[in-house]
């Protein structure tokens, strides 16, 4: 007999997530977007779908997959009060030097837009940066 009800409660096998997999961006530009994270931040090209067309890159730790737009004319920017879904992700370093080099190379950018330089997030005893990278993307980078 087959049970018509679902009780969340009733499963005796306990799981849970072990983090981010990987991160989907749709961008209007794979490849500058792509060229970003391997010039600048060291991520590794890891894979490709060039019928789509995506871009896969890595750092070893979180790959990212970028999904290329169909109509880059109707682009709507960040609007974190109207829109639904990211808001931005966040990347992080080993040491507040890293942070601080990655700051001064982003900010000579043209492409790149600081939002804040680094700073102590709150209370914490770390500090973090946001910025808007090519194709849109608000990144935010915590040591």
């Amino acid at each position: 007999m087959c049970s018509t009800t679902t009780d969340p409660n009733s499963s005796t096998t306990s799981f849970s997530t072990l983090g981010i997999h990987h991160l989907g961006l749709s961008v209007p530009d794979i490849k500058q977007t792509a060229a970003f994270f391997i010039d600048q931040l060291h991520f590794k090209p890891v894979g490709e779908k060039p019928d789509y067309p995506a871009i896969f890159v890595s750092d070893g730790t979180i790959m990212l997959t970028l999904w290329q737009l169909n109509e880059t004319n109707q682009i709507v920017g960040f609007d974190r009060h109207n829109n639904v879904g990211l808001h931005h992700f966040a990347l992080k370093l080993a040491s507040l030097e890293q942070l601080q080099h990655i700051h001064q190379r982003l900010a000579m950018l043209d492409n790149v837009d600081i939002e804040f330089a680094p700073e102590p997030l709150g209370d914490l005893p770390i500090h973090h940066m946001m910025c808007t990278i090519p194709g849109g993307i608000r990144l935010e980078l915590i040591a």
